[in-house]
């Protein structure tokens, strides 16, 4: 089977992130690092999918780094110039070509299609992607 490299992927949010955190440049790197409790606002169309997520659980958010560039290739990590560089597969950074970010969280209360979450780094206004369940240990 041969890859379609020019294949159009379209995707589209289930909601977005409500967080004090507004400035990319200011906020944690990642979520353990600080990151202020925040929202996740789910559109009416995918409330049926919430269903079985519950207070306590700690779930995968995918989101869309709306406000990264998307013509970075490689990166220093953290920004830490004394780093070598390295290519931005091998890093967290949300910098590259589709800057899909990838959260874990633990839900710490479900109002409808609201759901209050601890450990998110994403600045408000983030489009959510996709919620899945965490397997196995957490790495905290």
């Amino acid at each position: 089977m041969t890859a379609n490299f020019g294949a159009t992927v379209a995707v589209r949010p289930i909601g977005h992130v409500e967080s004090s955190l507004v400035d990319v440049n200011t906020a944690p790197r990642q979520g353990h690092e600080g990151a202020p409790d925040a929202w996740l606002v789910f559109t009416a169309e995918v409330t049926a999918g919430l269903c079985g997520l519950e207070t306590g659980m700690d779930v995968l958010v995918l989101t869309w780094l709306d406000q990264a560039r998307r013509d970075v290739l490689t990166v220093h990590p953290r920004g830490n110039l004394d780093v070598d560089e390295r290519g931005v597969f091998a890093t967290r950074s949300p910098s590259r070509p589709n800057p899909i970010g990838l959260h874990r969280v633990e839900i710490l209360d479900v109002d409808g299609v609201r759901m209050k979450v601890r450990n998110l780094e994403a600045v408000d206004g983030t489009p959510i992607l996709d919620v899945k369940p965490a397997l196995g240990p957490s790495d905290r």
